[in-house]
């Protein structure tokens, strides 16, 4: 994808969505809401999943309980044994609606959902619509009874999930220039979590209504709310977490032993490079860790190394000090993943774990071009591309250069 076609895409996808959303409003409003109680009975508990909605935590499905709501209703093909004539249009936009009434809190606050995520609301609920009310609605589902029936949503829902995934690494792809396959591989594997547990509970909401009415509703939903709140809990640890570590890694500048923002920067640089070399999130997350404290070690000198720059040192000092963060990191209760790329710093390249690779060129990446001044960044991938064979590794070198060349053409694209 090039640099021009990224806005296109972001474009085409909300542009579609828009359109979608807009022609089904007209034409609920042209024909009527069908069978009103089960339209409320399911705008209610979208309005609901999008009041509880996940903000200010970095989840695939901020909404769950919305989420599933909305893909029970685009499968819903009967109520308490009587058939549903609802299609496509009445069920983007019950959808819509419910949803924009449930995020009008956050909105206010201005922590509402983002454009891609109403996108892909609304284009993932219509898929799923497109693919079962118009074949329901002409019978082409009244032999499917029993077991037969219930896999016919499961497999409904497992395209519509597919889709979604693809869909949000295109958006993804589209607005950070990540690559797209290890983006669509970690929102694959995102949706074994939560996004199994709101497929799991569509589909049941919708066997349920089918066969016991609007009463199946908060019965199926309790369980999915009391699971999204015990994850709420389970993200504000997390964001806590990592907020001890940034603030251990500051031990190190508050010290005077780096310049401030030293381990941020290097943090912010080595994600982007995982990210372009395909690391999975669980590999990021052990990565970001290390990069904030890789530099823990330095709090064992006596005398401060100038700026921090270690990378100017002998490989044995460069080694204790690596040892001693290693140790350092282990007393803290982090995880030992993280320890371990911290002690392996300042081993061969070929022998470090790739993690260690990352935080190895981009330390000395971060601290050759800082003080460089213009022209410093070319500069100093220079002197890392031409370093001994076997002090940095060459496609983490070269993985740096494709990154800093998007956030440089990035940044023309803004100013332009």
């Amino acid at each position: 994808m090039t640099r021009r076609q990224r806005p296109l895409v972001l474009a085409l996808v909300h542009t579609t969505a828009g359109l979608l959303a807009a022609g089904s409003l007209v034409v609920t409003l042209w024909h009527g809401l069908e069978e009103r109680p089960v339209a409320v009975a399911f705008g209610v508990l979208v309005a609901v999943g999008e009041l509880t909605r996940w903000t200010g935590a970095r989840v695939r499905e901020p909404a769950p309980l919305g989420a599933a709501a909305a893909l029970a209703y685009a499968l819903l093909g009967a109520a308490a044994g009587e058939p549903t004539r609802h299609g496509l249009a009445q069920v983007v936009t019950v959808v819509v609606v419910a949803s924009v009434i449930g995020s009008v809190p956050h909105t206010a606050c201005g922590r509402g959902p983002t454009a891609d995520q109403r996108a892909r609301r609304v284009l993932s609920v219509g898929f799923a619509a497109t693919c079962f009310q118009p074949l329901y609605n002409k019978g082409a589902f009244d032999d499917w009874v029993g077991p037969a029936y219930a896999l016919l949503l499961i497999a409904l829902l497992t395209l519509t999930t597919l889709f979604d995934a693809v869909l949000a690494a295109a958006l993804a792809h589209a607005r950070t220039r990540w690559p797209f396959v290890p983006l669509l591989r970690d929102e694959l594997r995102g949706k074994l979590g939560t996004g199994a547990a709101v497929c799991a509970t569509g589909a049941v909401m919708a066997l349920g209504v089918a066969v016991v009415g609007l009463w199946a509703l908060p019965v199926f939903s309790v369980p999915l709310l009391l699971t999204q709140l015990s994850y709420r809990r389970y993200a504000a640890v997390r964001a806590t977490y990592r907020q001890t570590i940034a603030s251990l890694a500051r031990a190190t500048e508050i010290a005077g032993y780096t310049p401030t923002g030293h381990a941020r920067r290097v943090a912010a640089l080595s994600l982007a490079v995982g990210r372009d070399l395909g690391m999975t999130e669980p590999e990021l997350t052990v990565l970001e860790y290390a990069a904030l404290m890789h530099d823990i070690g330095q709090l064992s000198l006596v005398d401060p190394v100038p700026a921090g720059a270690t990378a100017g040192l002998s490989a044995a000092e460069q080694r204790r000090i690596a040892l001693l963060g290693g140790a350092v990191v282990r007393q803290t209760g982090v995880d030992a993943a993280v320890a371990v790329v911290v002690e392996r710093q300042a081993d061969p390249c070929r022998e470090q774990p790739l993690a260690a690779r990352i935080v190895r060129v981009v330390n000395a990446y971060e601290e050759k071009a800082r003080d460089a001044g213009p022209g410093g960044a070319l500069a100093a991938l220079e002197d890392l591309r031409l370093a001994t064979v076997g002090e940095f590794a060459p496609e983490v070198v070269a993985s740096l250069a494709r990154v800093l060349s998007r956030d440089a053409g990035a940044a023309r694209d803004h100013v332009g």
